[in-house]
């Protein structure tokens, strides 16, 4: 029991646990004007629901860490856990709700899940299995690339359609960090990216044609653009600059050692998602550049060990689930970042395990468990191979 405790990578179980905590102290800090003033409930209503998530998501990384990762590869459960995850979606049309402009969560009991949020760790895993697999068809398109692109182009066409186009295009870059390691040769990762550009040619002259091109390429997505070209015009910063606009300012006024924890001024009620799209603005101005540094960098520590220890993994499938898991954190912080930032668009996705959000957090610390189990069972195959090494030598 103690050598498989010491081969999970504690770094990684140490950061992902103080990010945890610095997220449920900043999503109290954050929440608590909004949760009294916007929808009248306690102070601390926020903080208690994401409690209560964390408790549940640290479960759900503890049965993943003990868990074999090689079971997520047998064909049944690929197959229950994609059709699964189709139904979800599909069950969105008929029961799911609307926040923040997508049709995107289903009500179970008291909570709401968001099944485009499972969809990413659904894909990570699916991929993974399938090029794990195929390793001698790799360059076949026909027979191990054409099968599993077609699941992913159907599930981000359920996201899209939400509309959800934030997370189909998480997914789709998940799904590209994958494709890239799967060691598909430089030839054909150049054919499929043939084939891409054709089908999103083909799909954007359907759009056209069919009338709808006015939905998907909205007066409010296209203000996400203005907003970040001048956010501070005068008529910008009045609508689709404001909460860009804001969001500098909570930057600004943080400096570098910032305000004081729970002294920020923009949330009360100039950024109206500060403890879900907007917390890193918050903890900008409340605790400045040094906190925003320290989540970050712990963030990209995640990411980038995750990627070395990926490469010291000799199984094909635990190697791209690692650089799968690890794409997904690093990508969506990096969107997070960049949208508050004014370095691209806002796009409304959440920080990793520090934004308010029960699905998402659930997620990544499964992935993180998932990330830990191959780590493990990666460094316990390699010490096997050196005691067998070791006697062979003496012998």
């Amino acid at each position: 029991m103690k050598k498989i405790i010491k081969a999970y990578d504690f770094p990684i179980f140490i950061t992902v646990v103080l990010l945890c905590l610095f997220g449920l102290v900043m999503v109290y800090s954050s929440s608590m004007v909004t949760a009294v003033a916007r929808y009248g409930e306690e102070m601390d209503f926020f903080y208690q629901k994401q409690k209560s998530a964390m408790i549940f998501a640290f479960l759900g990384m503890l049965i993943a860490m003990i868990l074999p990762y090689k079971m997520y590869q047998h064909k049944r459960f690929l197959a229950l856990m994609m059709s699964g995850i189709v139904g979800f979606l599909l069950l969105i049309f008929f029961i799911g709700h609307t926040a923040g402009g997508a049709q995107s969560w289903i009500n179970i009991g008291t909570r709401a899940i968001q099944p485009g949020e499972f969809s990413k760790l659904a894909i990570i895993i699916y991929l993974a299995a399938i090029f794990g697999k195929r390793q001698h068809l790799i360059n076949n398109i026909d027979q191990a690339v054409v099968p599993p692109i077609t699941m992913l182009l159907i599930i981000c066409g359920l996201i899209a359609v939400q509309p959800d186009y934030g997370t189909a295009f998480i997914i789709l870059l998940i799904a590209g960090s994958i494709i890239i390691a799967s060691g598909m040769s430089l030839k054909s990762l150049g054919k499929l990216l043939g084939v891409t550009l054709i089908l999103a040619a083909v799909i954007s002259l359907v759009i056209i044609i069919s009338g709808n091109f006015s939905e998907v390429v909205s007066k409010e997505r296209v203000s996400r653009f203005t907003g970040l070209k001048t956010p501070f015009d005068p008529e910008t910063i009045k609508d689709e600059g404001f909460h860009l606009a804001n969001s500098l300012i909570a930057f600004g006024s943080g400096g570098v050692k910032g305000l004081g924890l729970g002294d920020s001024v923009q949330k009360y009620g100039y950024l109206p998602e500060s403890h879900t799209d907007f917390i890193l603005a918050i903890i900008g101005e409340e605790l400045g550049l040094f906190g925003v540094l320290f989540v970050l960098g712990a963030l990209g520590f995640i990411v980038l060990r995750g990627f070395v220890l990926a490469a010291r993994c000799t199984d094909p499938f635990g190697t791209l689930l690692m650089i799968g898991i690890s794409s997904m954190i690093g990508i969506q912080a990096f969107i997070n970042a960049g949208g508050v930032s004014g370095l691209i668009p806002i796009t409304g996705i959440t920080l990793p395990f520090i934004s308010y959000g029960g699905s998402s957090l659930l997620i990544l610390m499964v992935s993180v468990g998932i990330l830990q189990n191959v780590i493990m069972r990666s460094n316990r195959l390699a010490e096997k191979k050196m005691q067998e090494t070791g006697k062979n030598i003496q012998m």
